[in-house]
């Protein structure tokens, strides 16, 4: 947003409001720059200079007729061998003008809903020219992701799924509606709707899907005369979106899964609708950026860069999505591509236990690409498993995966249960234990078995790229299941945009199973999705074959302190005794304060004893802790509010307290801490569930 823009936004907020928020503004415009090299400053600046054009008229998309034939679905035969009946009801939830969008569930938005609006605040964002609004400000856009996650027309597939399915007119013309309804209320180049690339890159994928869903060119929506009005509508928006993600894509600092999802739309746009003279460059500009960033945004191992279990599904998914329409329009991707696919499934396959638990690493906003299946409850995870053992033939996934599902069956055809059954299982399948290069590392023992023990390790970067915007300050935590019970978790995220407090907290030290030092995160942040001086960890060794496993890293984020503080961590599992000793290894020369925390899982209850053990019972297994009494008495912390403490967020915008146990050291000098962690299995009459909390707390 210019200097102006924001003078005439400011200039209608109370004055004390503005004078915050445009210092608020300037104090993160200066982090922000702090990350920028000399090139990507004067990127910004042109980029800053053709918005400033386009407001003014010029090197806009302008209208120019359709040519040609469009481009081929995604699978040669699109599937039907599902039951209609929770297709029919999503979209008779649709038509009825009930959404789900992040913690609000079956809200009434009406049909079609109000499209600028956040259903979350109400606030409706001003109908400007889009580049130069401000999303980030609550007062001007309520919460922008609650306002951006209907229009990307999840909601579209779903008609579009109950029509092919059924026949029902009602559907297909429904679409007509809702489309229509965007075109009159999103003009180009208004509103909050033409300002992100990726929003418009995600809602040409559900576009494309929902054109071939409702017949492609021969669709019913599009007989007689208002029937091909909105065909033309629809294709001039079409080209308008083309046209805006060529032009504004994320660069330098900014190209994170941000430039995926765009530049993944604009491909599969420019394949399903080849129609203009620009189509041909839009769509081998962006294949080539696809293909290349897919490479560079994970590393060969599998680990997705931004250190973010949920961008890791995000990015797997456009790759899928995007690789099979390549496929199916004559440019299949190369085989590095699908390599690392591969690898990226196998990493996803290595971090999840035997109950479909995964842990919460690095940011999750619960966005979907494409809403396959309608239905709650689904699991992304699990289900790109699926996707892998059809397409790789990796029949050591299929035992983890289960049974074929709807997604599955929607991305490769009524065809994929048959390549998913022709993969031989195998049920003690090795597992990837060290990602060097992602930095994450897998103790355990007895994997898929019913006294299975997984625990996770963190010695990676924080994040992707000079910004590290979806990582935690998580350097060395660990988390921890048994039998597929989830004992030490991950928090999760909760907040983005807003509830900065929470969001400051979710991503914090405290709020990860590692040591905080005087208070203060490992990384410092610069904002809600920047990082300025950042953590490094490494590991100096890991040894994870045979009765004793070991893995030892460190970390320097606070080596910036006045007195240096280096923390090492060397975690060891004894597999015969089910014993993890996690020594922690702090060198420093003055006085420090250390916490040293656990988050334990919602289903765990732990006693304090006054020995100084504690020790967590959890479904199937008794969990505990010994650490010497001399050293500090445990305290445990449950659903603190100020300043919070003990939290979990399973969902975007929903939180649940949960157990956080915590020991606090003062200590003056190099000091080591051992902390032992025993596990014992119980009888277990029936197999662990997937984690659900029972009570959880929105926003």
């Amino acid at each position: 947003m210019n200097l102006a823009a924001q003078a005439s936004l400011a200039g209608r907020a109370q004055p004390s409001q503005a004078h915050g928020s445009a210092l608020t503004r300037l104090l993160w415009t200066w982090r922000r720059l702090r990350v920028m090299g000399a090139p990507e400053v004067a990127w910004r600046v042109r980029q800053a200079l053709a918005a400033r054009l386009e407001a003014a008229g010029l090197g806009r998309a302008g209208v120019v007729a359709p040519r040609g034939n469009t481009g081929n679905a995604w699978v040669a035969v699109l599937p039907r061998d599902f039951d209609p009946a929770p297709y029919r009801e999503a979209a008779d939830r649709v038509l009825a003008g009930r959404f789900d969008v992040f913690a609000m569930r079956d809200a009434n938005l009406g049909f079609p809903p109000r499209w600028n609006v956040d259903p979350k605040t109400g606030t409706e964002a001003p109908a400007v020219f889009g580049k130069r609004i401000d999303y980030r400000d609550e007062r001007h856009c309520g919460d922008i992701k609650y306002l951006w996650e209907p229009n990307r027309h999840l909601e579209l597939v779903s008609l579009a799924q109950a029509w092919h399915l059924t026949g029902d007119e009602a559907y297909a013309l429904g679409c007509r509606t809702l489309l229509n309804s965007w075109f009159d209320q999103c003009p180009y180049p208004l509103g909050p709707n033409w300002t992100s690339s990726l929003e418009h890159g995600i809602r040409l994928i559900n576009w494309s899907v929902a054109w071939h869903l409702l017949g492609g060119e021969q669709s019913p929506i599009f007989a007689g005369q208002e029937g091909e009005r909105f065909r033309q509508r629809w294709l001039q928006s079409i080209r308008e979106h083309c046209h805006f993600i060529a032009g504004w894509l994320s660069r330098f600092s900014s190209a994170n899964n941000h430039l995926l999802g765009e530049t993944a739309g604009l491909y599969i746009g420019a394949c399903t609708w080849p129609l203009w003279p620009e189509s041909a460059g839009w769509r081998a500009m962006a294949r080539a950026t696809f293909e290349d960033e897919s490479l560079r945004q994970t590393s060969p191992d599998g680990v997705n860069r931004e250190q973010a279990i949920w961008y890791q599904h995000a990015v797997m998914e456009l790759m899928l999505i995007a690789g099979l329409v390549g496929r199916a329009n004559g440019e299949p991707f190369g085989r590095d591509f699908w390599d690392r696919l591969e690898r990226m499934t196998d990493y996803l396959a290595s971090l999840g236990d035997r109950a479909g638990h995964w842990p919460m690493l690095g940011d999750a906003d619960d966005s979907t690409i494409v809403r396959w299946d309608p239905r709650a409850g689904s699991m992304p995870y699990r289900s790109l498993l699926i996707s892998g053992v059809a397409l790789f033939g990796r029949g050591d996934w299929r035992a983890q995966a289960g049974a074929i599902d709807d997604r599955a069956r929607w991305l490769l055809g009524d065809a994929v249960a048959a390549s998913f059954d022709s993969a031989p299982a195998m049920a003690d399948r090795p597992r990837l234990r060290a990602f060097e290069e992602g930095g994450r590392y897998l103790l355990g023992a007895r994997f898929g078995q019913p006294r299975e023990v997984l625990a996770t390790f963190d010695a990676g970067p924080l994040g992707y790229s000079e910004i590290a915007a979806h990582g935690h300050a998580d350097a060395l935590s660990l988390t921890l299941s048994a039998g597929g019970t989830e004992l030490l978790i991950d928090p999760g995220t909760y907040a983005y945009h807003t509830e900065v407090r929470w969001r400051d907290y979710f991503r914090s030290t405290l709020a990860h199973n590692t040591i905080e030092v005087d208070g203060l995160d490992q990384s410092v942040s610069g904002g809600n999705f920047l990082w300025l001086d950042k953590a490094r960890a490494r590991c100096l060794s890991h040894s994870l074959d045979g009765p004793v496993q070991q893995v030892e890293a460190e970390h320097d984020g606070y080596a910036r302190l006045d007195d240096p503080v280096m923390h090492r961590r060397r975690v060891s599992f004894e597999q015969a005794s089910n014993r993890f000793v996690v020594q922690d290894n702090i060198t420093c020369a003055q006085e420090h304060r250390l916490r040293l925390c656990w988050h334990l899982a919602e289903g765990c209850q732990p006693v304090v004893r006054a020995d100084g053990m504690v020790v967590v019972n959890a479904p199937g297994v008794v969990m505990t802790f010994h650490v010497p009494a001399a050293q500090s008495a445990a305290q445990l912390l449950h659903g603190r509010d100020d300043p919070p403490a003990g939290w979990s967020s399973r969902a975007f915008d929903l939180k649940t307290p949960c157990h956080l146990l915590l020991w606090e050291f003062v200590i003056k000098g190099p000091v080591t801490l051992i902390t032992a962690i025993d596990l014992g299995f119980e009888a277990r009459t029936h197999e662990p569930a997937a984690a659900t909390p029972a009570a959880e707390t929105p926003a």
